[in-house]
């Protein structure tokens, strides 16, 4: 092989790791149906002041459209059910709507998704058989303009759109829609397009309270739930929605339609049963959702697969009809202050303001083991942070610093606390189901450092990781590198050797 044909080779190849490496996107959706908002302007000044790159609209509004031009921020926009009529009656529809209405202003508005029609499933028949054709003239539209590759069009759906799923391995589309799902399989099979969905947890629980617990709907659970069928491990509610679409797909033999999730979040304020809507609720899914997408943990049936999401919603929107929960989803008020903090990013500390009960500590305070919590919960706590959790336990593990003393409380104690302030020091991150509580006294022994929030230092600083350690509950923690490691490794070597 030459010399030049190894360098092509290597370059080729780095540049297709680092395009594989995006991961997955956490974005807002920004719907308007409410009184007194904030200017289109003003609105996007404050999507950007939270570090939020990926948008949803439910329309081509011309005065949107401009406010996002220049930002880099990534849009969605949507086709309204009552303009799918036009839209899949005529091409020339389409091709008016395009050159009218998006290419006047892009690229400088970033463009990347078109939503034809929203859970279509939801409304009357006819209108779902609308869906297709309005696709395929939008499609045919953005090909003759020469930017089908560019921006994907595909619909929305509710969860409503399958006949079961529970468990998920059992997910599987509602018969009654076949007429609709075939068509639009094929055509994201084909033009690879992503199945939007909208996943609701909130919804699963408030409707079923005595099978959903509230941990298992809000990430929080430290005890899994088993797909008998498939012997998968379930800690989340969301995790188990996503699957049961996945496996639908797969029924339907559809099996490389990615799913992007297009509407997910939870309510701060609900009716007088909705007990369950309340800000310290709200902030803590919302927060667990983002941790649990970013870090591209995938689900049990996708691990490490790219997952999108978008929160519902950027507003509260005091005009939508039905229960009280239905004007109260949104992270901020019209006039922009925060019903309660998320931070996007995933790594920051959050507050909860506005009558909120959670309390961020910024490392005053630490989070150990409850002196009267059973052994049975400390361990499924041990056992939950060290797994789903995320957290580094190799510091109590033989020989390592917090080793000693060898007692289920103090190594407990270590691990609470390096997920309390691993994520943002909140009261909701000490709870571990009552087996954690806080203290204002440095638990730090010997050589054994616990860590303070807005710090990476840790007993781990001062240890080798163990990939194959054992928990002191004995359950096997395996730490494997990035697949795409050995791969930038070969990259590396490759270029080394020319």
């Amino acid at each position: 092989m030459s010399r030049g044909f190894r360098l092509i080779f290597a370059t080729s190849l780095l540049l297709m790791l680092l395009g594989a490496c995006k991961g997955s996107k956490v974005g807002i959706c920004y719907g308007r149906n409410a009184d007194d908002l904030p200017t289109a302007d003003k609105a996007v000044d404050l999507i950007k002041n939270q570090n939020i790159n990926y948008v949803r609209i439910y329309d081509s509004n011309i005065q949107i459209l401009k406010a996002f031009a220049n930002t880099g921020i990534e849009l969605m926009i949507g086709i309204p059910n009552s303009d799918l009529l036009p839209f899949s009656q005529f091409q020339s529809n389409a091709d008016t709507w395009l050159k009218n209405s998006i290419l006047p202003y892009y690229p400088a508005t970033k463009i990347t998704y078109i939503t034809v029609g929203a859970e279509v499933t939801e409304a009357p028949d006819n209108v779902s058989l609308m869906v297709v054709p309005a696709m395929t003239n939008v499609y045919n539209a953005l090909r003759k303009a020469g930017l089908h590759r560019k921006i994907k069009v595909s619909t929305t759906h509710s969860l409503g759109v399958l006949s079961r799923s529970y468990p998920p391995s059992a997910g599987s589309f509602n018969s009654k829609h076949a007429g609709f799902l075939k068509p639009l399989l094929d055509f994201l099979a084909e033009n690879q397009s992503p199945f939007l969905v909208n996943v609701y947890p909130y919804y699963a629980y408030r409707d079923s309270s005595n099978n959903v617990s509230l941990d298992y709907a809000l990430f929080e659970s430290s005890s899994e739930v088993i797909d008998p069928n498939t012997g998968l491990l379930y800690m989340n509610m969301f995790d188990a929605q996503i699957d049961s679409i996945y496996f639908a797909l797969a029924g339907l033999n559809y099996k490389t339609i990615k799913v992007k999730v297009t509407e997910t979040g939870w309510p701060s304020k609900g009716s007088p049963k909705e007990t369950a809507a309340t800000p310290e609720n709200a902030q803590t899914y919302n927060t667990n959702l983002i941790r649990h997408v970013i870090n591209n943990t995938g689900t049990p049936a996708r691990p490490g697969e790219e997952l999108d999401v978008y929160i519902f919603s950027l507003f509260n929107e005091n005009r939508k009809p039905g229960l009280d929960s239905e004007r109260n989803w949104g992270l901020y008020y019209p006039d922009q202050t925060s019903v309660y903090n998320v931070d996007f990013t995933g790594k920051g500390t959050v507050d909860v303001n506005n009558g909120g009960n959670l309390t961020s500590i910024n490392g005053t305070s630490w989070c150990i083991a409850s002196p009267t919590a059973s052994e049975e919960d400390l361990r499924n706590g041990l056992d939950w942070a060290c797994g789903s959790g995320n957290v580094d336990c190799s510091p109590v593990q033989p020989s390592q610093p917090c080793f000693q003393p060898d007692s289920l409380v103090s190594h407990a104690s270590y691990v609470f606390n390096s997920y309390y302030q691993q994520n943002g020091a909140t009261d909701i991150a000490c709870n571990f189901g009552g087996a954690g509580v806080k203290t204002n006294k440095n638990p730090s022994y010997d050589n054994c450092l616990y860590m303070t929030a807005g710090s990476n230092k840790t007993a781990a600083n001062n240890v080798t990781t163990n990939a194959n350690a054992t928990s002191s509950s004995g359950r096997r923690q395996f730490s494997l590198p990035n697949p795409y490691y050995f791969l930038l490794v070969v990259v590396l070597m490759s270029i080394q050797s020319l």
